[in-house]
């Protein structure tokens, strides 16, 4: 028997769907449509009465506005910048994030990959592997000790505090450069806020980055930051792709202003095979094929925090078609 309503999963889940059909299945047909690009949704999404949308693909005005009585378009994640917020505002269709679900992974991640560069433990496996050099630390030097030194983060959100006490946790100096964080958290966490960025890029032994893509901060980091490291500094990224212009780490590696970069998130993903960056990582002739870890935007990912992500945004979804108020609404309807 038909439902009264109909939810959609666009993207990136494509199983049984046991937890939104657990919580939303005696309201709505839920449907997974598995699209890859947001064209794939055409003739398929328009009589939806609830979205769940990941972040392999976007939805733009031209899809949001051929919505026939939408109630919600959660973005099951924390970054809604592949969502157009306004149009759908201009809809009367609200749109919420979850802005919970994998604090404590992408924190760990952006620590692990620290680690991972900072501790020369990726580059030793790299280098031997391909036996290359000799079977001892000298390949490695100079590493400088962790504790002490700047650990600098932008953004200092939820998942940017996470790392903050992370690093703390190492005996790291962190501070934090986020001109929209009301005063007192420095304090709070004992933390050392800054008040520019140029400022944080100055100290910046290691630079993680954590926050939103918005028009602020789209290439906020590109070769002029890049300079303005410390020479041999290392730069995270587990935010959003555009944060960063990866086409200048190739530079920056090669000259040592930066002695390694984890990147966990592009601009483009799957990046195409010329991208600058890529094409350097996959040279074992260039140095950032020893000194740039990517990952495959995994950062949010394991068991527990993937099936919190699915359960919180089937919950935004019965609580949008049952009339009650939504949490985490980022559009302001």
């Amino acid at each position: 028997m038909s439902k009264p309503y109909k939810a959609v999963i666009t993207d990136l889940i494509t199983d049984c769907l046991e937890p939104e059909k657990r919580i939303l299945g005696d309201l709505a047909d839920v449907e997974a449509l598995n699209a890859h690009s947001e064209d794939e949704l055409v003739e398929r999404i328009e009589d939806a009465d609830a979205i769940m949308l990941y972040h392999k693909l976007r939805l733009s005005r031209k899809t949001i506005q051929r919505l026939n009585g939408c109630k919600l378009i959660v973005r099951c994640g924390v970054g809604y910048d592949n969502v157009d917020c306004v149009c759908a505002r201009d809809c009367g269709i609200p749109v919420a994030n979850i802005p919970d679900y994998g604090t404590e992974e992408v924190a760990d991640s952006a620590i692990g990959l620290m680690l991972a560069l900072g501790r020369g433990i990726a580059y030793l496996n790299s280098r031997l592997r391909a036996n290359l050099g000799p079977w001892f630390y000298t390949q490695v030097i100079p590493l400088r000790r962790l504790s002490g030194q700047v650990f600098a983060v932008v953004g200092l959100g939820r998942i940017g505090t996470a790392a903050a006490l992370r690093a703390k946790a190492l005996g790291m100096d962190v501070a934090f450069y986020d001109p929209h964080k009301e005063d007192g958290y420095d304090k709070a966490l004992g933390v050392r806020r800054v008040g520019d960025l140029d400022e944080l890029l100055a100290q910046a032994f290691v630079l993680s980055l954590h926050c939103p893509l918005t028009d602020e901060t789209s290439h906020m980091i590109d070769s002029q930051a890049m300079a303005k490291m410390p020479a041999g500094s290392y730069l995270i990224n587990t935010a959003r792709g555009a944060v960063v212009d990866t086409s200048a780490i190739p530079a920056a590696i090669e000259s040592g202003q930066l002695a390694g970069a984890g990147i966990d998130v592009l601009e483009h993903e799957p990046p195409a095979e010329d991208d600058p960056l890529i094409a350097a990582w996959r040279d074992i002739n260039h140095p950032a094929y020893h000194r740039v870890l990517i990952n495959p935007h995994s950062a949010f990912y394991c068991e527990e925090g993937l099936i919190e992500m699915r359960i919180k945004g089937a919950e935004a979804c019965r609580r949008a078609l049952c009339g009650q108020p939504v949490r985490n609404v980022v559009n302001c309807v």
